[in-house]
This record gives structure tokens, sequence and C-alpha cells, in this order.
């Protein structure tokens, strides 16, 4: 299994179930893993041929920036239906975190998996 991957994707949105964090923006992280086989854009060489990551992270920075959820779970989960079905991506392993949401942790946040892995695992 290939896997092309985003890291420390940081993104402005509401995000919070307290009135005062509903006020404000607040930076969430996201390192996305993603199945694909890159062996047809290794030998073409062309973008058009690739999992664009530029195209995934753009389309993933306008629909969190326009976004207004209460929990990370539904964000994470949002973002993963976009992935699957708008680039077609089989499987995908997505981390959201929340820095500084908790008093002495870096992060709090959600790890999902979505889809088949090309090896059968996954659900």
């Amino acid at each position: 299994m290939d896997v092309v991957f985003i890291e420390d994707l940081r993104i402005e949105t509401v995000i919070g179930i307290y009135d005062w964090e509903r006020k404000i923006r607040q930076t969430v992280a996201f390192d996305i893993e993603m199945a694909f086989d890159n062996a047809v854009p290794a030998a073409s060489d062309a973008i058009a041929d690739t999992l664009d990551y530029k195209a995934v992270a753009k389309r993933l920075i306008a629909f969190v920036e326009s976004s207004h959820f209460e929990l990370v779970e539904t964000l994470a989960e949002r973002c993963a239906q976009i992935l699957r079905e708008e680039f077609g991506v089989p499987w995908l392993r997505l981390k959201l975190s929340k820095p500084g949401a908790v008093t002495g942790s870096r992060a709090v946040g959600v790890i999902i998996e979505r889809g088949v892995r090309p090896d059968g695992a996954g659900r």
C-alpha cells in the first residue's frame, strides 16, 4: 500500500461546546494518511495521475474554515467523507488535534480510520 500524507495542516475554525468557544476561531491541526497507488504517477511524472495533496489541502481548508461544529469527532468524520467521496480515497487515517484545549497538554483530539486498506484491513 502506498500512502500520500499531509502533516500538521493547521486551519482556523469555530469548534467547541462552550459559549466562549462559539465566539472565537481556534486552530485545529490535521495529520492525514491516504491510500493511493503511486505506480502510475511515478511512471508518468504527471500531476493529473496523482492524488494531488495540494488540492486535498485546499478543499479541507475551505471546508474547515467555514464550519462551526461543536465536536472534533464530527469535524473529523465530515473531512473523512470529503476525502473518500470527492477524491476517491479508498482508505485513510485522519488525526485531528485541538492544540491547547486541555491545560497541561500539547493537544487533544481524535484519530479515525475509514475505508478498507488494500491489504484488506480496516472498515
